[in-house]
């Protein structure tokens, strides 16, 4: 993912560029996640929904949602949850 420019926002206040959740612990949710495939959408349905994460603005530190707070991973995986975006969904 590609990280977004926080020039001139301010970022929410528990999160600056210095948190940091590797690669391996948003794994691991994932993993958990899919011990329940009921909760989750299907991997075309995961990829296009982190597409739109990705080209969106408000993705910070190319992992959190601007609007939510979410890791943008872990949030699109769960076929309960929409896109935050103030105005509408990215989300198909």
């Amino acid at each position: 993912m590609q990280q977004a420019s926080t020039v001139g926002k301010e970022p929410c206040k528990g999160c600056s560029a210095s948190v940091h959740v590797t690669d391996e612990q948003i794994e691991r949710v994932l993993g958990k996640l899919a011990l329940h495939p009921g909760d989750c959408v299907s991997d075309d349905g995961y990829a296009a929904r982190l597409e739109q994460c990705d080209a969106c603005p408000s993705l910070q530190y190319g992992s959190t949602c601007a609007h939510c707070g979410c890791f943008v991973r872990v949030r699109a995986k769960l076929a309960a949850k929409d896109c935050p975006r103030p105005g509408g969904s990215r989300w198909q």
